[in-house]
């Protein structure tokens, strides 16, 4: 039953799809990368959605709601005060300029060097960082769903993951790189009706497991009851997403993420017009509200379920509490859904990365005199070789203790960069293009001497829950030496034993993450950066001031409900925060 509701719910994505997009111009640039500008309101909402619905957030933040609770809902809530300037303040913006990628609009603010540069670094970061994540995530996901391992047989975890990716990058590549825009699209929002009925059968299903009395909502008073400190918004200083974070660099990256990001706010260029743009980011906004029910809420619930069973980590929990809770009828049916959100991901960032590089560097640098059907073979070559890449690298992020608190920290090396330079480039006229590159380059350079370049060691003391030799395994694989293997430093008044850890090299005290908090650090660089591009731009202005010219491909008549919607999902998201919160952890 399982294998056939899966089949049926995949096979009925993909035939609708195909009856919706199959006659769609995929010749031309604009047809294939930007959907002919024919996107509406509610098709963009939901591609936006489920693009950002994949297993990296229904695996990965689950996991940090498994580990820290509410607080880490930050990721989410936070998202929705972004798509606000999404909607009123960059929208508008792009959708004047007419373009199909983010580099374009810093090529015409700048110049063709800022371009260049920005779009190497997306893809440089599309297939190292976010490609990877997202099939590592989803076969995670997949494998303690369906217990891939005794389904399949095979007993390696790399060999499972590996294989599990391999495939899902198959699937994903075809949607992607035959399919253009418009199917990514469509096939997203079918897959959002699926994924949102099945995020909440988990919470239903979940708390009713909990509960003595099969009741829902006494399962929910029972995990309340028994885990309050989990259902605070307000993080303290050790957890993933400590509260002074919301307003420095969680807030930065949920920034470029929703309003710079190439792989989300592409489909936006394919509005119609700015009033659907802006309806389908709006209604993103809303929906994303209700993102802690089934991306923080079912982590909470694994944990009251789950927590101190030997073996657990945090990105299982979520595979397992499917496989547990979820009638056999049902996880069929959300393990289609699971595999439409990978592969909406999976084809969205794919789709992107091949326009970056057909539109960004082959058109406009290797080859400019390209007819459109040799810019759009172009984009499906690149794709099929970025796909194999991420495919190799997905298996190697096998032994993180947090992959979505993973996921953050790398994006931030070339998010801040970046959001920074289209930052100084919509409010300046003469910061002159010598300032974006150096802000580009600079900020690359600074934040990976924060993370990577150790500056010493330290040595920390940490419980000893379990024996010795299944700890030391565990803790060589992320990194520490033990300082003293063969004994014990100091005991509690219960006798509970304690042992003294130290970092090795490769795990050493770096700028972020010791001396200051990773988050914190990426709001510093962001605001040094600023200074740095307006120093030079008061140095050595532009001879002629940037005037933002309108190319009239695209109606930029706003929609009239766009501010007073906004500032709706602003009070739902200051309300949210305050019903929840308990400011006594911060003390």
């Amino acid at each position: 039953m399982v294998i056939i509701s899966f089949v049926f719910f995949t096979a009925l994505v993909g035939i609708l799809t195909w009856l919706i997009t199959h006659k769609d111009d995929h010749a031309t640039s604009t047809g294939y990368f930007l959907g002919g500008r024919s996107l509406g309101g509610v098709v963009i909402a939901g591609s936006l959605l489920l693009t950002n619905l994949s297993t990296e957030q229904m695996v990965g933040l689950n996991g940090s709601a498994y580990k820290d609770g509410l607080s880490v809902m930050a990721w989410e809530v936070g998202a929705v005060v972004a798509l606000v300037f999404m909607a009123l303040f960059f929208l508008p913006r792009y959708l004047k300029s007419g373009i199909t990628t983010v580099p374009q609009l810093l090529e015409e603010r700048f110049d063709h060097g800022t371009q260049t540069i920005t779009t190497v670094i997306f893809l440089f970061a599309y297939a190292g960082i976010l490609l990877p994540i997202i099939l590592y995530t989803g076969a995670r996901g997949l494998s303690e769903m369906v217990d891939l391992q005794k389904l399949t047989g095979i007993n390696n975890d790399f060999l499972l993951i590996a294989s599990t990716a391999a495939f899902v990058g198959l699937v994903g590549s075809v949607y992607a790189l035959w399919g253009g825009l418009r199917s990514v699209a469509v096939s997203d929002t079918l897959n959002g009706v699926g994924l949102l009925t099945g995020g909440m059968l988990i919470v239903y299903f979940g708390l009713t497991k909990v509960s003595d009395a099969g009741s829902m909502l006494d399962g929910l008073q029972t995990v309340i009851k028994t885990n309050p400190d989990r259902f605070n918004s307000i993080g303290g200083p050790t957890q993933e997403v400590p509260f002074g974070t919301v307003f420095t660099g969680v807030f930065l990256l949920n920034m470029f993420y929703w309003t710079t990001n190439q792989q989300i706010i592409q489909r936006t260029f394919g509005a119609s017009n700015l009033r659907e743009g802006q309806k389908g980011v709006i209604l993103c906004g809303a929906l994303k509200l209700l993102g802690p029910l089934y991306l923080v809420l079912p982590g909470i619930i694994a944990y009251h379920l789950y927590a101190g069973d030997a073996g657990m980590r945090n990105d299982m929990a979520y595979g397992r509490l499917v496989r547990d809770v979820l009638p056999a009828p049902l996880t069929g049916f959300f393990i289609a859904v699971m595999v439409g959100a990978i592969l909406s991901s999976f084809n969205s960032a794919l789709n992107s990365a091949c326009t970056l590089f057909s539109i960004g560097l082959y058109q406009n640098v290797f080859k400019r005199d390209a007819t459109e059907q040799q810019v759009v073979r172009s984009g499906r070559v690149f794709g099929i070789i970025i796909a194999i890449v991420a495919v190799a690298v997905a298996p190697m992020l096998i032994g993180q203790s947090s992959i979505f608190a993973y996921l953050q920290k790398m994006n931030g090396l070339y998010f801040i960069p970046i959001f920074a330079v289209v930052i100084m480039g919509l409010l300046t006229k003469r910061v002159p293009p010598i300032a974006a590159k150096v802000g580009l380059i600079a900020g690359l350079l600074i934040i990976a001497t924060g993370y990577f370049v150790p500056i010493g060691t330290k040595q920390v003391t940490t419980q000893l829950e379990k024996p010795l030799a299944q700890v030391e395994p565990l803790l060589k694989q992320q990194g520490y030496a033990l300082v003293n293997p063969n004994g014990v430093t100091q005991a509690d008044e219960n006798g509970v034993a304690y042992v003294t850890l130290s970092f090795t090299q490769d795990a050493a005290k770096t700028i972020a993450g010791d001396l200051i908090n990773d988050y914190h650090f990426l709001g510093l660089v962001f605001i040094g950066l600023l200074v740095i591009m307006l120093i030079i731009g008061k140095l050595a202005p532009t001879a002629q001031a940037w005037e933002h010219q309108h190319t009239g491909e695209v109606d930029i008549t706003p929609w009239r409900f766009a501010v007073p919607g906004g500032i709706a999902l602003l009070i739902a998201v200051a309300t949210i925060y305050a019903l929840f919160a308990d400011f006594s952890v911060l003390g």
